[in-house]
């Protein structure tokens, strides 16, 4: 059976293996011809990229170890003088530490992000791509981010002074406005605090306005005595310099005081009271354990000195102050006389004589 026409194939049709073959070679020579021009360029961009790579990667890793080196001799250094006397009054290690830490990790996050954004930039810039519209569209996108995030960069910000600035650490007892107790943990973003009652504030840091802190330098213990202004000044400074000589040495007193204890003299002098005022420089924390101290020990030194206290009890040999015969005498009352019109007003009216009388 004959095959149609339209089956068979033209003789026009058919490939001619000469000239695929001579396209092939065309090609190859063609792509060894652009190997060969451009292998070199190739070449020197690829070991431009990678030299690019490894500088960056060692600077940062140079970076970090030295970062982590600095911060190890600061929390070694911390150790050393927790160690000596009176190490516990010059430096906190915990306090060091975390605020070595913090910086820290501060620093290495700047180191590492600088050294890689410069490198990505200069790896783009070998490739050819233009840095303009990019760097650009970097800052729109960053202004955004910080319009939208301004509380958080605030917040950051903020923290990053604060443990530059070393203005409070842990174990320190502050006042930041908002809240106030002793620093638990000092973040970048947020401080935490113990308040007096145990509870935990979390303080964002740029929130705080303004902080005092009741924990660095010194603090001042004061005690306000109230007795009769009828004794003795001499006596009274007499008494309490007694007891200020006592509580000096005994322990752990004798490390809490920081100065002598003094009479400043009257603070206010009344009718039935005069005050006295006893203060004392102490260690920074300490100052409310030594106003309590000072305050028993004085009650019972004016109680053996026969020194009376305002509102305590009365000292031996005082008398108590005779009552008024005139509180137990009633006002005098119009009532009481009987001719005076009020009590005519209040008898009963006698009957009329001849007066018709209704009875049942």
């Amino acid at each position: 059976m004959p095959w149609p026409a339209a089956l068979l194939p033209l003789a026009a049709d058919t490939p001619d293996p000469a000239a695929s073959v001579k396209e092939a070679h065309e090609s190859v020579t063609n792509a060894a011809s652009f190997i060969e021009e451009n292998w070199a360029g190739w070449l020197y961009l690829g070991l431009k990229i990678l030299l690019i790579l490894v500088i960056a990667a060692a600077l940062r890793s140079l970076v970090r170890k030295s970062l982590t080196k600095l911060i190890l001799r600061m929390n070694r250094g911390a150790e050393a003088v927790e160690g000596m006397a009176l190490g516990g009054l010059l430096v906190n290690a915990e306090r060091r530490r975390q605020r070595s830490e913090a910086i820290g990790s501060v620093l290495r996050s700047v180191a590492s992000f600088l050294i890689l954004g410069t490198a990505g930039l200069m790896v783009l810039g070998a490739l050819g791509i233009n840095l303009g519209p990019l760097l650009a569209s970097a800052g729109v996108a960053g202004v955004a981010i910080g319009f939208g995030a301004r509380n958080l960069v605030t917040d950051f910000l903020s923290g990053v002074f604060m443990i530059l600035e070393d203005q409070y650490g842990v174990g320190d007892k502050i006042d930041a406005g908002v809240a106030s107790g002793e620093v638990v943990e000092v973040g970048l973003r947020v401080t935490k605090l113990r308040g007096d009652n145990g509870e935990i504030w979390y303080v964002r840091n740029g929130e705080i306005k303004r902080i005092g802190n009741l924990s660095q330098g010194w603090a001042t213990a004061g005690v306000d005595v109230q007795v009769k202004p009828s004794e003795s000044l001499t006596r009274i400074r007499e008494v309490v310099k007694h007891v200020a000589e006592g509580l000096a040495k005994e322990s752990p007193w004798d490390e809490r005081l920081w100065g002598p204890v003094e009479v400043l003299g009257l603070d206010e002098v009344l009718l039935a009271s005069m005050t006295v005022r006893v203060s004392a420089k102490t260690m920074p924390g300490q100052q409310f354990a030594v106003e309590r101290e000072l305050r028993w020990r004085i009650k019972e030194a004016f109680d053996e000195a026969g020194i009376g206290i305002i509102g305590g009890l009365p000292a031996a040999g005082d008398e108590e102050e005779a009552a008024d015969p005139s509180a137990a005498v009633a006002a005098p009352s119009a009532l009481a006389n009987p001719a005076s019109p009020q009590s005519l007003a209040t008898a009963p009216i006698p009957p009329s004589v001849g007066a018709p009388r209704i009875t049942k």
